[in-house]
């Protein structure tokens, strides 16, 4: 029983959020912009650092601080989503190294942040409160005409008090932007495949980069891909397979690759919606999460799930898929 009830609070289909907030002046206005950021990503808020400027790399990168012996990039969160320098109501780039007294009253903040296995800091206007939202609550990402951002810069959206629209942002595809992950995991395998396999793959994805990448791997692999882009989508995946396959379902579809974090039905819950169900439970479900957090590992391991890896390392995660499919 207890064991039920321990499984029960890891699949609540629940993430617990940062809000923070980003300014603009729109038509002598100041709007302010409110997003969100999953607190299993983020390490700590602090105060502005002292910056040591890169000569070369996007406008949105600040440069690099120390963080007690560990190197780490700084973005600007307002430049990378375009909102325009010169309609910020707060300090520029280059007056965040002005006298302590004159960034007492306009500093901002800082989100340290780790996700796929890589630490970034992101300036930020305001860093308001936690909010715990339910991932049916929030929206899979629908271009906004009233905001200069690009619809794969967003994964989700959801309401707040006074009908206020709360933003998730597509932190990850920052990493694809600076090609962090050529830096620090290989997006192409070392070495050439030496298995080819055969069979479908469901891929349940909301990150429009990170879904690009993990499908670019798995056709290399040899496999036929479905795509989803959250846990309810995924379901209805599901659900037409089996219309197709009947008892052979297992035989055809070889392995699910899921995401964590998804607008409607997180990973989490989408593992303990089909174990539950017989007809889908003996297929293996891999989790390829941006979180790199071990009580993420630890509930996946708890729900059933064959193996779960953080993005993206293209050996490791081919290595996974042929133990798991041996």
């Amino acid at each position: 029983m207890k064991n039920n009830i321990e499984k029960l609070k890891l699949s609540s289909n629940e993430i617990e959020l940062i809000d923070f907030r980003i300014f603009e002046v729109r038509d002598n206005k100041i709007y302010e912009g409110i997003y969100g950021i999953n607190v299993a990503k983020v390490q700590e808020i602090i105060k502005m650092p002292e910056i040591f400027e890169q000569p070369s790399g996007p406008d949105y990168v600040i440069g690099v601080f120390d963080l007690r012996g560990t190197i780490i990039p700084l973005i600007d969160l307002s430049k990378w989503m375009g909102i325009s320098e010169k309609n910020l109501p707060t300090l520029k780039s280059c007056e965040y190294k002005a006298n302590a007294h004159h960034r007492s009253t306009q500093v901002k903040n800082v989100i340290i942040t780790e996700f796929n296995n890589i630490k970034i800091g992101f300036v930020v206007d305001h860093t308001k409160r936690i909010r715990r939202i339910n991932w049916q609550c929030i929206e899979p990402a629908h271009f906004n005409s009233t905001t200069s951002l690009e619809r794969e810069k967003i994964t989700g959206t959801t309401r707040i008090e006074d009908e206020k629209t709360l933003l998730i942002l597509d932190l990850e595809s920052i990493i694809e932007d600076l090609n962090l992950h050529q830096e620090n995991n290989k997006k192409e395998m070392s070495e050439p495949i030496k298995v080819k396999f055969k069979g479908l793959v469901l891929i349940l994805e909301d990150s429009t980069s990170a879904r690009k990448l993990i499908k670019k791997n798995l056709l290399n692999m040899g496999f036929e891909i479905i795509e989803s882009i959250d846990g309810e989508d995924g379901l209805k995946k599901l659900e037409k397979l089996y219309e197709e396959f009947k008892d052979d379902l297992s035989k055809n579809l070889r392995l699910i690759i899921s995401d964590v974090e998804m607008p409607k039905m997180d990973g989490f819950h989408f593992l303990s919606q089909i174990y539950s169900d017989k007809r889908f439970s003996n297929i293996p479900l891999i989790f390829n999460s941006s979180i790199c957090d071990k009580y993420s590992a630890e509930k996946a391991k708890e729900l059933g799930a064959k193996a779960y890896l953080v993005k993206f390392d293209a050996d490791k995660f081919y290595d996974e898929i042929a133990r798991i499919l041996g």
